[in-house]
């Protein structure tokens, strides 16, 4: 279920104007979804990949560089789905851009219809396909955040220029929910909600019971009630992929059962389609969590058929 009305983010931030914003204000479950950019010249290649996605997921994910790789610029990605009607998440990495190259796309990407934004670290160059590449990280996801804010609030640049009218911007974070240890306390999200964060997408969580003792926890220290929580999902292609997520992804720990229970499968990818309308309809449930975030690489068809046959979205319209 989504947030009960009395834990709802009290935020009177301006709104960015956005269907993901709206939604998580009216209290609706939203359903995200991730893609990336293609290697491609064309508005066609966007579409061809996440054009499956429109009219189900609330909004679509737009990853920079992901893996460190270079494919079409997100900014540009993100404007394309923009214009055919998908909203779109512009994720921004501190990795390959310096303070003005970012403060010009935050204004750049309101100018184009882009509200929400989704600030990052970025993968390491080293992993990628150009390893001699240089990081630039002249500033850190969080100072980015507070840039986003200060633009949002104040229309005012870091250097106290004026933008006018200002970028309508909805900020997003990450988080990697754990088990708490004895004495732990949530202060690196603490620091990204400090920051500007009014909504955070989690990494991978396919333990649900995990989830819901992170959950506890951070209603436990008054952050529940500052945030919306958005979980990370997705359709599994099969047990020797969830083997390698739960070897090569930090923060990701899919359970044995959930392993097990594809490897006896005949069809191992439609299973794991069926694992992920499962969860979807069980975070739906679990109070404290806004909505879910689907992430497969290049399985957009696979998102879009699991949000279709969770019947999540006939359930929000008879509402």
């Amino acid at each position: 279920m989504s947030l009960p009305k009395s834990a709802q983010p009290t935020s009177v931030l301006p709104r960015s104007g956005g269907r993901l914003e709206a939604l998580l204000r009216g209290g609706a479950f939203v359903m995200t979804a991730e893609t990336s950019p293609p290697d491609g010249a064309t508005p066609a290649a966007v579409l061809a990949r996440s054009g499956c996605l429109k009219g189900l997921a609330d909004a679509v994910n737009m990853t920079d560089g992901a893996g460190a790789k270079t494919h079409m610029s997100a900014l540009a990605a993100a404007a394309i789905l923009a214009h055919h009607g998908i909203e779109p998440v512009l994720q921004m990495t501190v990795r390959d851009r310096n303070r003005l190259a970012l403060q010009g796309d935050l204004v750049g990407a309101a100018a184009l219809g882009i509200h929400n934004i989704l600030c990052l670290h970025g993968d390491d160059p080293s992993h990628g396909d150009q390893p001699d590449a240089r990081r630039v990280d002249d500033i850190d996801s969080r100072a980015l955040m507070i840039t986003a804010r200060r633009l949002r609030e104040e229309g005012r640049l870091p250097s106290g220029r004026v933008v006018d009218p200002p970028p309508r911007l909805f900020i997003g974070a990450a988080d990697s929910p754990q088990d708490p240890k004895p004495g732990w306390k949530p202060t690196g999200l603490l620091a990204k909600l400090d920051a500007g964060a009014d909504f955070i997408q989690t990494q991978y969580c396919f333990d649900l019971g995990v989830l819901r003792r992170y959950l506890a926890w951070l209603r436990d220290h008054g952050l529940l009630a500052r945030l919306y929580l958005i979980a990370g999902i997705g359709p599994l292609a099969s047990a020797r992929s969830a083997r390698w997520m739960n070897h090569s992804l930090f923060g990701v720990h899919i359970p044995e059962s959930i392993i097990a229970r594809l490897e006896k499968s005949a069809d191992q990818r439609s299973e794991g389609r069926r694992i992920c309308v499962e969860l979807l309809q069980e975070l739906a449930e679990i109070e404290g969590v806004a909505g879910a975030h689907m992430m497969a690489p290049h399985q957009e068809p696979a998102i879009a058929e699991a949000i279709a046959e969770s019947g999540l979205l006939q359930k929000r319209k008879a509402a």
